[in-house]
């Protein structure tokens, strides 16, 4: 019988080992193949390609910092500037190559209202990249326990 074993017993059951020596010596064999053709897959051919001349990086975009305090008062780089007249320099900074990009600092104390104004002013006059900067929270030292 092909699944029995080698006992004088007649309740001869099947084997249930599997062989992995079929499968052992597949992957030796495969493991050799891979080992010689390796180094071929090293060479290159060699090219004579031509020269050419990269297009120049693209330059970062200004950056325009616009500042809110507490009491509504508009700061455009750090120089005092009236929410009338916001809008006009806005329109002429997002004319530039790149556009530039706009920073948004306000007091915690400021008006919503306010903000929201700024806000609108800069994507009426075409401002498209806008982020609002903040200060990192400070983290309390952990007390040990008692």
């Amino acid at each position: 019988m092909a699944f029995g074993g080698f006992n004088d017993n007649h309740n001869q059951a099947p084997m249930a080992d599997i062989n992995v020596t079929p499968m052992v010596d597949v992957m030796l064999v495969l493991l050799v193949i891979f080992i010689i053709t390796a180094p071929l897959f090293t060479h290159a051919i060699k090219l004579d390609l031509p020269d050419a001349q990269a297009a120049a990086a693209q330059e970062k975009p200004q950056t325009i910092s616009l500042s809110i305090d507490s009491a509504g008062r508009i700061y455009w780089d750090k120089q005092a500037v009236e929410l009338k007249d916001l809008g006009p320099r806005l329109a002429a900074a997002a004319r530039k190559k790149p556009a530039p990009d706009l920073q948004l600092r306000a007091d915690k104390e400021t008006r919503y209202e306010i903000i929201a104004q700024v806000m609108a002013a800069a994507q009426g006059n075409g401002i498209t990249r806008m982020g609002f900067v903040t200060e990192p929270r400070e983290t309390k030292p952990a007390t040990p326990a008692k």
